[in-house]
């Protein structure tokens, strides 16, 4: 049991990876639909290649999305109406004719016969028309439903009095009725009363439309059991297609049960397995240093699980919106972290994993990997702002046009192409711009640091930097220098130059601590060194590396910016104050305490520093810089850096540790100034 729990300690790095790609697998099956799946490959347009295709079972042909949209829009524009009768309004208006019809007749009738008979037929128009229904002008149709109480009437709009023929139907009433001579002053007080009882019931007219709406059929026609739907060499187009399509929406909307849905849950597994062993197997190979970090290599694997999820997520809540997923986030995301290829090759791989569930797979697939490239090929430099908008236009771009040709392809015209693919496109577009932000949040949440982050931090103006060039400009200067340096020379060799660079200007910032200890700060020839013994000085000097470590973590610089504080000395030794203890104490003199803690570079970029940097401050001894001394500087102290085992571990080649000698040759003499001399 305890050699069992050492090899697992020993090897918890690929337990954890083991661990990682299991899980993976297991949740994107999970989040996988769970349906048949149609085996044919159903393009329109296309001669049908398979063989002639019988119904394995009775089904129903489906009507298409236009056809049933037709449908609900036929059906809402002759909705029927509903209103309500309310008897409320008839009372009060009929009160209101009672309580003011007399003032009215009593100045211009005395005989209180005549006014009783008068008022009685006057009132009788009211309660004709209460009883028809007056009703608002925004009837449209030829008939409507009125309620009257828990009763539905459907009545014909000629049997309903409107508000635009009140003064006709008044006038006509009064003309047939004996009451013109009363009629300007009692049609007076009917247009201040009357008021219309029919009123339009929205939730009711809602309600029915709704109850029609669901009533609609979504399919028509049937299709029996081992009925001919397309023999080989056919095109698959029209009435065939539409069945074609019906049959895999039958199978794709089936519920597995029993062994069956075992068996598709076994090779959507074996599938995806397949597929992430091999991304697994490509960072082995091509990106050791990847496949190595559990953090990276789960945050690559985070990525693919994301954008299967919002694909499966959106298939099931609202499949038309499929391409508006920003699918191409993720090459942008793992470009701005890693690099190009393997952004690509992971964006291939997760578009491989989504075909197996995305309607017109090979249509999503060719779209998407298309996508991917014009992605890889334009997407660079995303700290310019302007770069990313440009790239993603171009990518929306490529899918527009894309799109344009699989449907005149399909459909063989572009009379009907559907427009709302376009917007969607579009969308597509908008939202990739947030990989900004979401490239922010992984850095903040994963630790990676991208090209805009390192753009921010070598922005000599920040905080930190302006701190070291106030108490220690000296150094600030050097720092400049070598970064300068370190920058060209990552150039040459193709390392990460933004990130050298940035390294490199903080790599000294420990020194700010005790600026006067160090050489370049010394603006006078007081030395502070001379008053102490060759030990303390050394343990100064070694300091800056461990105080500069405390101060970049104080100010929350990413570890890839720490690593280079921490690397650029390795284990070298002080070698003037080790040599001076030497001569005082040579038995007493140990390594230990004139010795860098370490740890010597790990990467190219970490190596470059080091070289830069020794190289740059060994020039300040050169009393008089000739090209021929500043070669054999260079040689010497990076040569001996090599001997003394400080790139190791650093993975460069001597062939590029040649050419970083060149480029350091040249900046350095440039620097100097150093001419070629003339013969007298």
């Amino acid at each position: 049991m305890k050699n069992f729990l050492n090899k697992l300690y020993q090897n918890h790095a690929l337990v954890y990876k083991l661990f990682l790609f299991i899980a993976t697998t297991v949740l994107i099956v999970y989040l996988f639909p769970k349906g048949g799946y149609f085996k044919f490959d159903l393009q329109k347009g296309k001669i049908w290649q398979f063989e002639d295709l019988y119904a394995p079972f009775d089904f129903a042909i489906q009507k298409t999305e236009d056809e049933i949209n037709i449908e609900k829009l036929e059906i809402q524009n002759n909705k029927t109406k509903y209103f309500i009768l309310d008897t409320k309004i008839t009372e009060n208006v009929l009160h209101a004719y009672d309580v003011k019809i007399d003032s009215v007749l009593n100045t211009f009738i005395s005989n209180k016969l005549e006014k009783n008979i008068i008022k009685k037929r006057a009132k009788q128009f009211l309660v004709t028309t209460y009883k028809k229904g007056f009703a608002t002008d925004n009837l449209l149709n030829d008939k409507v439903i009125i309620i009257r109480g828990n009763e539905a009437e459907e009545v014909y709009l000629d049997h309903i009095l409107k508000e635009k023929n009140i003064h006709v139907n008044i006038d006509n009433y009064f003309s047939t009725n004996k009451l013109r001579t009363y009629s300007l002053k009692i049609k007076t007080l009917y247009l201040n009363i009357i008021k219309p009882n029919i009123i339009y019931s929205e939730e009711f007219t809602q309600s029915s439309l709704n109850e029609k709406l669901n009533k609609i059929s979504f399919t028509k026609g049937k299709i029996t059991k081992d009925e001919l739907i397309i023999a080989r060499g056919n095109i698959v187009e029209g009435q065939k297609f539409k069945i074609l399509n019906s049959l895999k929406n039958e199978y794709e909307t089936q519920q597995l049960s029993g062994d069956n849905y075992y068996w598709l849950i076994i090779g959507y597994t074996i599938l995806v397995a397949l597929v992430l062993m091999m991304l697994l197997l490509f960072l082995r190979k091509y990106r050791l240093e990847i496949f190595e970090d559990n953090n990276k290599t789960t945050f690559i694997f985070f990525n693919i699980l994301l954008m299967v999820f919002l694909i499966t997520i959106t298939i099931k809540l609202k499949p038309t919106f499929l391409y508006a997923v920003p699918l191409i986030i993720l090459p942008i995301v793992i470009k701005a972290f890693f690099d190009a290829r393997l952004g690509l090759f992971t964006h291939v791989l997760t578009v491989l994993i989504l075909g197996f569930i995305v309607p017109n797979n090979f249509e999503f697939i060719f779209l998407q990997i298309i996508a991917g490239i014009v992605t890889i090929l334009t997407v660079s430099e995303l700290y310019k702002r302007a770069n990313l908008f440009i790239s993603i236009s171009q990518i929306t771009f490529t899918y527009m046009l894309a799109y344009f040709a699989f449907f005149i392809i399909q459909e063989g015209t572009a009379s009907n192409i559907k427009g709302s693919y376009f917007a969607l496109f579009a969308l597509n577009g908008v939202l990739a711009l947030l990989s900004q932000y979401l490239i922010w949040i992984y850095e903040k949440i994963f630790g990676l640091i991208s090209d805009v982050s390192l753009l921010e931090l070598s922005n000599t103006n920040s905080k930190l930097l302006r701190e070291l060039n106030e108490k220690a400009p000296g150094t600030f200067q050097h720092s400049m220098q070598v970064a300068n340096i370190a920058e060209t020379s990552a150039n040459e060799i193709g390392a990460n130059a933004m990130l050298v660079r940035t390294g490199a200007l903080y790599h000294d910032i420990g020194k700010m601590l005790n600026p006067m200890y160090f050489t370049e700060n010394q603006s006078t020839s007081l030395n502070p060194h001379h008053e102490l013994a060759p030990k303390d000085s050394a343990k100064i000097i070694i300091d800056h590396v461990i105080k500069g470590i405390e101060l970049a973590k104080k100010h929350g610089l990413p570890d890839h910016i720490i690593d280079f504080i921490r690397t650029h000395h390795g284990v070298s030794l002080v070698y003037y104050f080790y040599k001076k203890q030497q001569e005082l104490t040579p038995e007493n003199t140990k390594i230990e305490d004139f010795q860098y803690p370490g740890p010597i570079p790990f990467s190219k970029e970490t190596a470059i520093l080091m070289m830069a940097d020794a190289s740059e401050a060994a020039s300040k001894s050169l009393k008089e810089p000739t090209a021929q001394r500043i070669d054999d500087l260079i040689d010497k102290v990076i040569d001996g850096q090599m001997n003394n085992g400080q790139f190791m571990n650093s993975d460069i080649t001597f062939r590029e540790i040649q050419l970083i000698k060149k480029v350091i040759k040249k900046k350095l003499k440039n620097i100097y100034h150093v001419r070629v001399e003339y013969p007298e």
